[in-house]
């Protein structure tokens, strides 16, 4: 995992428009939350409606949203860029979806899957990085973003994201055949 205290990482994608963003855009937000995600994943499609609600409720309190998919679309060709337009249109995603088509920013992240959530404060230093919620796809615990609220909570009120971080689960990034991480190596 990305260790707290880890900068973010620098990255330029474009977006579904062809727009490029950028880290460098979001560096002003008192909270940065980029969500690792992809269309066909059933953990990502249990908690999206839920996931684009956080962004709608925290965006108007300077919460950045940025989402992006970094999987192999030969591998997985439901996550190209017409399966994120309709993941777009079914969730209600208010923020930027961008393509990390050469997988860099997955491996700058050390992105493991999806739904992969990083929470970075006001200076741009991680703070959270786990998952979204206790809910999974069967379990019948509600989805409600629990974690994360609790987190961009304590971020936006200038203090720290306490509390017991678990990792997120869910499918692995979808990685282009010779490009898997060497994470030991990094």
């Amino acid at each position: 995992m990305l260790p707290l205290g880890t900068a973010l990482p620098a990255f330029r994608l474009r977006d579904l428009d062809g727009t490029m963003v950028s880290s460098g855009d979001v560096r002003d937000a008192p909270a940065v939350l980029v969500a690792f995600l992809c269309p066909h994943c059933p953990f990502v499609q249990h908690i999206r409606q839920e996931l684009a609600r956080v962004a709608r409720d925290y965006q108007p309190r300077g919460l950045a949203v940025i989402g992006i998919n970094s999987n192999d679309v030969a591998m997985s060709p439901r996550d190209g860029p017409d399966g994120m337009r309709g993941e777009v249109d079914a969730a209600g995603y208010v923020f930027p979806y961008l393509y990390d088509e050469g997988q860099d920013v997955a491996k700058a992240f050390r992105a493991a899957c999806t739904p992969d959530l990083f929470l970075f404060d006001n200076a741009g230093t991680l703070v959270y990085r786990g998952q979204f919620d206790d809910s999974r796809p069967g379990n019948g615990i509600p989805v409600t973003g629990q974690d994360v609220r609790a987190a961009v909570d304590a971020v936006l009120a200038g203090g720290p994201a306490t509390g017991a971080q678990k990792p997120s689960i869910g499918c692995n990034i979808k990685w282009k055949r010779g490009n898997e991480p060497r994470y030991l190596d990094l």
